[in-house]
């Protein structure tokens, strides 16, 4: 059964592209068929895979607006078992355009229901904002993954991202189940890092949406999307690389339902900030 998976923050710099790209490649080497919707109009997504976001052609926002079909809006990436619908400068607008149209928030879900069937994983990479195009994102998914940066403000965001899911779930009855919060760039030689950690723990432990995977603060996951290639292939070796591969096991190894979060009182997830900074 295929499940699309919105990944999203409205914060930026949290690692959410990484994830996305990482993620779907592991998951591709591990045989899934997976699909990429960059929703994003900086199209970090659709360069990391080597692709001039200035010369395509046809991409999500073409998609979206009707001009052209999803399917003819994918195209495979260089590596097996992995497609991509690209993005560029021109879905800047769309939610403009989105927002004018009865039952704005359905286009994206009617837009990609021909090619969700042949993917295993569907992974939408959002712009760090929570408007028009995050809300289609979030009717159109199965489930929502957070990434979560290691650092002292990450936590505060959560709230106004929950509180949106929630606004979906009950306005546009939607359910989005959090299939996991995944905490990013951690660097475990900072007692910063470790009181996130901690942090997280304590709010989200106990209800099992805590990812056990950490992804670690690393140069080489820096350094690949400028190669053009996400970091299994620029560097099969990197703890960048294992971090996301155990990632990958895990979403597989998980229950892909997450049956037990639609009964999660999301109100009660929201975390309150109570940490020191800490010293590096």
């Amino acid at each position: 059964m295929s499940e699309v998976i919105a990944v999203m923050n409205q914060k930026g710099g949290c690692g959410k592209t990484t994830t996305v790209i990482n993620t779907a490649t592991s998951l591709a080497v591990m045989g899934k068929s997976v699909l990429v919707v960059d929703m994003d109009p900086q199209a970090n997504a659709t360069t990391s895979f080597g692709i001039d976001k200035t010369k395509i052609e046809n991409t999500i926002y073409d998609a979206i607006i009707g001009d052209i079909s999803v399917k003819k809006a994918t195209i495979p990436t260089f590596i097996k078992n992995l497609f991509i619908i690209p993005s560029n400068i021109s879905l800047s607008g769309a939610g403009v355009e989105l927002s004018k149209r009865e039952n704005y928030h359905i286009i994206l879900k009617e837009t990609l229901k021909d090619v969700v069937p042949l993917f295993d994983y569907i992974f939408i990479d959002l712009p760090p904002s929570l408007g028009v195009i995050t809300v289609n994102a979030l009717v159109a998914s199965d489930s929502v993954l957070i990434p979560i940066q290691a650092e002292y403000y990450a936590l505060e965001g959560v709230a106004d991202l929950i509180n949106t899911i929630k606004l979906v779930e009950n306005r546009l009855r939607s359910p989005t189940p959090i299939k996991g919060i995944l905490l990013t760039l951690f660097d475990k030689r900072t007692r910063l890092s470790k009181d996130v950690y901690k942090e997280l723990k304590n709010y989200f432990g106990d209800t099992n949406l805590l990812f056990n995977t950490v992804i670690p603060r690393n140069i080489r996951l820096a350094e690949a999307p400028s190669f053009g290639k996400p970091c299994l292939i620029y560097d099969p070796e990197s703890t960048g690389t294992k971090a996301y591969l155990k990632l990958a096991k895990e979403i597989i190894d998980r229950d892909s339902s997450l049956e037990s979060s639609n009964d999660i009182n999301l109100s009660k997830l929201v975390p309150k900030r109570n940490m020191s900074a800490g010293e590096e």
